[in-house]
This record gives structure tokens, sequence and C-alpha cells, in this order.
């Protein structure tokens, strides 16, 4: 439900705002700038529909790999940032997924299980 949120709030928000955030946040890391606009514009679409299909249970291997991806690129940025805060909050959204992919199996109230696939 959080990711979804996130997602689905940035979306109905203000992009500027987003963006200047992402700036300030990675101001000090050693990557090109020219990567927050398409990031932060793609950012809000991968986050609610990563949060979508877990909260509906389809498709959940797939949102789970993604979700975790997105989590990989998040956390190589704001190390590379030294965020140290941010950081550790992400790693517990790190190990949820990890937790989540693991006992994927137990998943029996979604809409995998009622359509018979376990993807």
């Amino acid at each position: 439900m959080d990711i979804f949120f996130h997602g689905l709030s940035r979306l109905l928000g203000d992009h500027a705002a987003l963006l200047a955030y992402l700036s300030q946040q990675m101001a000090k890391a050693p990557i090109s700038k020219s990567l927050l606009p398409p990031f932060a514009a793609a950012l809000p679409w991968t986050e609610a529909t990563i949060g979508l299909l877990l909260l509906l249970g389809l498709f959940t291997r797939f949102a789970l790999v993604a979700g975790s991806l997105e989590m990989i690129v998040l956390m190589a940025g704001i190390t590379l940032a030294q965020n140290w805060e941010v950081a550790g909050i992400q790693l517990i959204y790190c190990a949820i997924y990890f937790v989540l992919l693991t006992h994927r199996g137990r998943n029996f109230y979604s809409l995998d299980t009622l359509i018979g696939g376990r993807t």
C-alpha cells in the first residue's frame, strides 16, 4: 500500500517539486544531473504500478522483482550521495521485498492464486 500511495501521490502532486527534491538529495552524488528529469518522470509511474500489482496480488513475482530493482537503483543513488539516513530507510524496503519474494508461495489471497497461476 505504501509504494502504491508513494507513486499515486507523486502522480497527482507537483512534478517540479519531486524533481527539485531529487535534485537536492542527489546534489553531492557523482552522477550526471541530466539523469534526474527522466528518472523523476518515471518514478511515480513505476511506484504506482508496482504498488497496485502487489495490492491486487497480480503478477506478484514480476512486481516484487521490479520493486527490488527499483530499490537497487534508489539505493545506488542515495549511497552515492552519502545520505545514510535515507539509505537506512530504503534498506528496510529492500528487506521487505526480499521477505515477500522469498515467501511468495504462501500468497494464498491474490488474483494470481484466483486465476490459477503463481506468477
